[in-house]
């Protein structure tokens, strides 16, 4: 008989967005120092949502805490919504200003303030992005699981593997309509992903106003589709800048979510000579 899962407080909020029915929802353990792994990852899959962070230490006077992240499935090194999150609800408990995750990619520093409309907002300083060109053969068998063909992609953005923190494939649709229209092989996908150590594929379309519409299949932790991805945000970033695009201090939208009823907004800013990428977003609770 497998041990009862331990009880704690699970704190359920929305990030990248202002509407609790918007956003991507992540569980906030605050007190979870007393868990182990396999107690993190049952209380993630009793959650359910893509993502439940756990702060397993931290020293808040120093305002600097460790945070691990689990999906139903797995644990993952860094999430970035469940940072926002985090952060946020760390702010409302220790006052704002700027707090530092340890987590299993790196440390991270998240700055939280309460912006117009009295939601708070936290930006997040990924680690250090990199982006390379994708393997040819390992693409195809990305479009095969996505059931796209090479006629689907944008030739102005190679796909590149990029890192925030994970790695995620990164391929650009050819149109909106294409974005739009995602039916993807589940099992396929999740093991090529599992196979080349991907966390999620990102999908973009450059928009008519300079933003970027995204979708993110996140089989490999047990879910469809993340309605709003911090950690790939931080990796598109970095790869906007490894192709050029960044020639000043830019920051993009990212509109994700919006193919399945949770729109999110992501800023990503990005810088020509700093490899690091911040990503901001607000948060709010989920109503029990």
């Amino acid at each position: 008989m497998a041990d009862p899962i331990p009880e704690v407080e699970v704190l359920r909020y929305a990030a990248f967005t202002t509407d609790p029915a918007g956003g991507n929802p992540a569980g906030v353990v605050c007190e979870a120092s007393r868990l182990d792994e396999a107690a993190m990852l049952a209380v993630a899959a009793e959650v359910g949502y893509s993502e439940t962070a756990f702060v397993t230490g931290g020293d808040p006077e120093r305002r600097r805490f460790d945070l691990r992240y689990f999906s139903p499935r797995a644990e993952v090194a860094f999430c970035g919504h469940a940072t926002v999150a985090t952060a946020v609800e760390l702010g409302r408990r220790f006052g704002e200003g700027q707090l530092v995750f340890t987590t299993p990619a790196g440390e991270v520093p998240v700055d939280v303030e309460t912006v117009d409309g009295g939601v708070p907002r936290a930006t997040l300083t990924s680690v250090a992005t990199t982006s390379r060109p994708a393997d040819e053969a390992v693409v195809d068998a990305a479009l095969t699981a996505l059931r796209w063909s090479r006629d689907d992609l944008d030739p102005r953005f190679p796909p590149h593997v990029a890192f925030g923190g994970n790695d995620h494939l990164v391929l650009a649709a050819s149109s909106r309509e294409r974005l739009a229209d995602l039916d993807y092989d589940f099992d396929a996908l999740g093991e090529l992903m599992r196979a080349e150590g991907w966390t999620t594929v990102h999908l973009f379309r450059p928009g008519a106003h300079g933003e970027f519409h995204a979708r993110n299949p996140f089989p490999v932790g047990g879910v469809v589709e993340d309605p709003a991805t911090g950690a790939a945000a931080a990796a598109f970033g970095g790869y906007l800048r490894r192709l050029g695009h960044v020639t000043e201090p830019t920051t993009y939208l990212v509109r994700q979510g919006e193919d399945m009823g949770r729109p999110s907004e992501l800023l990503v800013e990005v810088t020509p000579d700093d490899p690091r990428v911040r990503v901001s977003g607000r948060a709010v609770v989920i109503p029990a």
